[in-house]
C-alpha cells in the first residue's frame, strides 16, 4: 500500500470514529422504537466497517510498510502539529514520550503546550506524556514552566513525567499505538513569536 493509501485509510478510520459518536448521541434523544432499532443496524455496521480498517492498519503497520515523510520549507505556512501528525492521535493513544533536547527556552515551551494541548483535545484515553529533554542551567525558568503544563496537565488526570540528559539527540514522538514520529528539527520548527504569551494554559 502506497503513503497515500494508507493516509486515505487513516482518515477514513478518523472519520467512522467520529459518525458512529455521531450516531450513538442521536439515538440517545430518539423515542420511536424504530427509528432506534433502525439507528442501531447503522452503528453495528459501521462498527464493523470502522474494525476491519483498523485490522488493516495494524497489519500494514507491523509490516513495516508505512514511511511518510514531509519536508517543510522555510516561511511556509500550515504545519501545524494537528495537520501533520494530528490523524494518529486517537483514542487508543494512552502514552505519548516525547524526545526533544530544546525544550528549553520560553517559546520552545509555548511549542510543547501546543503538543499537549491537541494531545488532550484527541486522545480521551491519554494517562501518561513523558518529555525527555536537555536541561537549561543557565536559570530556574525552565523548570517553573514544565511545572506549571504538568499541573495543568493533571487537571485532566494526565501525568507529565520529566527527565534531562545531557546526551540526548534524536528528536522524536513516541506514541503507545507504536507509532513514531521523527521530527529533524523536533516541536521547535515554529518561528519564535515577539511577545511572550501565558504558560501551562489549556
Amino acid at each position: 500500500m502506497s503513503s497515500a493509501g494508507y493516509r486515505k485509510e487513516i482518515k477514513a478510520l478518523a472519520c467512522y470514529r467520529e459518525g458512529l459518536q455521531l450516531l450513538v448521541n442521536l439515538m440517545k434523544d430518539v423515542s420511536d422504537l424504530e427509528k432506534k432499532k433502525y439507528l442501531r443496524s447503522k452503528i453495528e455496521s459501521y462498527m464493523g466497517r470502522a474494525e476491519k480498517l483498523k485490522e488493516l492498519i495494524e497489519e500494514q503497520k507491523n509490516l513495516g510498510k508505512y514511511h511518510e515523510q514531509i519536508t517543510i520549507e522555510n516561511n511556509s505556512t500550515g504545519h501545524s502539529y494537528k495537520s501533520l501528525f494530528g490523524r494518529f492521535l486517537d483514542e487508543d493513544v494512552t502514552s505519548i514520550t516525547v524526545e526533544d533536547p530544546y525544550i528549553r527556552s520560553f517559546h520552545q515551551c509555548q511549542n510543547f503546550i501546543r503538543l499537549c494541548e491537541l494531545a488532550v483535545k484527541s486522545c480521551s484515553n491519554l494517562k501518561t506524556i513523558t518529555l525527555l529533554t536537555s536541561s537549561d542551567k543557565s536559570g530556574k525558568d525552565q523548570m517553573q514552566w514544565l511545572e506549571t503544563i504538568r499541573e495543568n496537565l493533571l487537571r485532566f488526570r494526565i501525568n507529565l513525567n520529566i527527565t534531562f540528559s545531557s546526551t540526548l539527540h534524536d528528536r522524536q514522538i513516541k506514541l503507545s499505538t507504536g507509532w513514531t514520529i521523527k521530527i529533524g528539527r523536533g516541536l521547535d520548527y515554529f518561528k519564535a513569536p515577539e511577545n511572550k504569551l501565558s504558560v501551562g494554559v489549556f
